[in-house]
């Protein structure tokens, strides 16, 4: 019997679910987390650093524990969609209480700060990793994939580009403290994550079957690593998400320490948030055009390479650029140039993993979809939290202490060796990402698999 072809409704429902994750929780989190948890929350640089540590180890286990889970699920709205369902509301509620500053000593703080991170990141993987892996049931067309694929990277960073763009003005509508701006726009995009990820989940159809594996088995996690297209993606997929860490969570650093704050362009407050923002409608461009573009290239693997060889070229080219906001349009120029390449090779991530969940279910006889697409939500936490992690570290390392008053409660920042931090900044923005870009395309170039 022939499958149902996937409508553009149901391809729109399927971005939504990541304009939810990765356009506004995992936006937020990755760029405003690291500069909120120490210039805001008052968290200090080695807390803030542990954090995102510790919630890393935690997701090697929630992970693969949570894709194996989802791939036995069995209920009337199919494998992976109830996840979706039943998870939405919870999700927006704990990322409204992470981004609520309760006034509470120092060790209560990091109490709260620890345990609501590491509920949010249960959270994500919960409804993140069924998402996913939703991409391997909705069809088995290669092309249909490839723009399922496409538009959820394009759903993401349209709503990544208005998350970003409108969080300075949004603050200063709401007024008041930082802190109290924060809990406001907690909450309000706590609503509309929720509500876009019960709509995804609601609206897709599940057309495929995965072929279980009748009980749990250690063998499948063993599976993976005899699977060498799998090792190579998941190598991959953490060089990306290091590249993009790196970027989004030193950006507001970079503004406030190397350019002395908001840079004023007529009526336009040119903030992180604004800044990066250039970046996700640029990748969301560049996103729908991924297709297009691995077609004239040949194949996925070769348009991975030349997307990482456009990231490293243009993070290269941005070291050169003056520490000075009278260029701030041309440092706006070069990260556009650097999104291109990301905008390239994020809808390839998720097509390459469908690929690499099919040879497994191919060589190995059972399906293990949900497994695989965990390792590369691990993956993109790995390179958020992780990136976030060193850059508090070497910050800290740089001279840039955070404490908070014990008499008012309030934070404070200071600098030690204020041109050390300035140039460790540009580092983290330039070179450090490079680097990165040189591993991801020499991976992408060995890929086993030719499609």
């Amino acid at each position: 019997m022939a499958l149902s072809k996937p409508t553009i409704g149901e391809k729109i429902a399927y971005a939504l679910g990541d304009a939810a994750a990765g356009g506004i929780t995992w936006k937020i989190m990755s760029i405003a987390f690291p500069l909120f948890f120490t210039n805001v929350f008052g968290l200090s640089f080695a807390d803030a650093a542990a954090l995102m540590l510790i919630a890393r180890l935690f997701d090697v286990v929630t992970d693969p524990v949570m894709g194996s889970l989802a791939d036995r699920t069995q209920s009337r709205f199919g494998t992976y969609r109830p996840w979706l369902i039943y998870g939405a509301i919870p999700y927006g509620l704990v990322f409204m209480l992470l981004l609520f500053t309760p006034e509470l000593g120092p060790g209560a703080k990091r109490v709260w700060a620890y345990t609501f991170y590491l509920l949010m990141m249960a959270l994500y993987t919960a409804v993140n990793v069924p998402y996913g892996s939703l991409l391997g049931v909705m069809t088995d067309d290669d092309n249909e994939k490839n723009q399922f694929s496409s538009y959820r990277m394009v759903g993401a960073y349209a709503m990544g580009f208005v998350t970003l763009l409108s969080f300075p003005y949004l603050q200063k509508f709401i007024g008041g403290t930082e802190a109290h701006q924060y809990t406001v726009l907690g909450v309000g995009f706590g609503i509309l994550a929720a509500v876009m990820t019960l709509l995804c989940g609601l609206l897709t159809k599940e057309r495929l079957k995965p072929v279980r594996a009748e009980k749990f088995s250690f063998r499948q996690f063993a599976d993976l690593f005899r699977n060498k297209p799998w090792i190579y993606m998941t190598l991959i997929a953490i060089c990306t998400n290091f590249f993009n860490g790196f970027r989004y969570a030193v950006a507001g650093y970079m503004i406030t320490y190397c350019l002395g704050g908001d840079v004023t362009v007529g009526r336009l407050i040119i903030n992180y948030t604004v800044f990066m923002a250039f970046s996700e409608v640029t990748c969301m461009v560049f996103g729908g055009l991924s297709p297009v573009f691995t077609k004239w290239v040949g194949s996925k693997r070769m348009a991975f390479v030349w997307s990482a060889v456009i990231c490293c070229a243009a993070s290269v080219l941005y070291f050169f650029i003056p520490m000075n906001p009278a260029y701030i349009w041309v440092m706006v120029g070069v990260n556009v140039l650097a999104s291109i390449g990301a905008g390239f090779y994020s809808p390839l991530l998720w097509s390459m993993y469908a690929d690499v969940a099919d040879y497994a279910t191919e060589k190995f006889g059972t399906s293990s979809t949900g497994l695989i697409f965990s390792s590369g939500t691990m993956a993109q936490k790995l390179g958020g939290a992780v990136s976030g992690s060193l850059i508090a570290m070497l910050l800290g390392i740089a001279g840039l202490v955070s404490e908070t008053d014990m008499t008012t409660g309030q934070t404070i920042v200071t600098i030690t060796d204020e041109e050390s931090v300035r140039q460790m900044v540009w580092l983290l923005f330039s070179l450090i990402p490079a680097a990165l870009a040189v591993v991801m395309g020499l991976l992408a170039y060995k890929f086993p698999i030719k499609k």
